[in-house]
């Protein structure tokens, strides 16, 4: 499981507090990562948390890297 450290350097990036991310990723795990519209609906809902929008363009192209299995393995890099 993730640390305390980890929530705060996400939290102080995107605004969104560790309960909030907590959810989501409950959420995530009770879905198929593999299904285009399920994607879709969690993009929104980042987008939506964060208040950053995300293009169509932006949208496929993260899509397409999650159903080609090339999301990085090492998820703290990505903060």
């Amino acid at each position: 499981m993730f640390g305390d450290n980890f929530f705060k350097k996400v939290e102080k990036k995107t605004n969104v507090d560790k309960n909030t991310i907590l959810s989501l990723a409950q959420k995530l795990q009770n879905s198929n990562m593999k299904d285009e519209k399920t994607l879709r609906e969690v993009i929104k809902d980042i987008s939506n948390m964060t208040g950053k929008e995300v293009s169509k363009e932006k949208e496929d192209k993260i899509i397409n890297t999650i159903m080609k299995d090339n999301v990085p393995k090492d998820i703290d890099k990505m903060f």
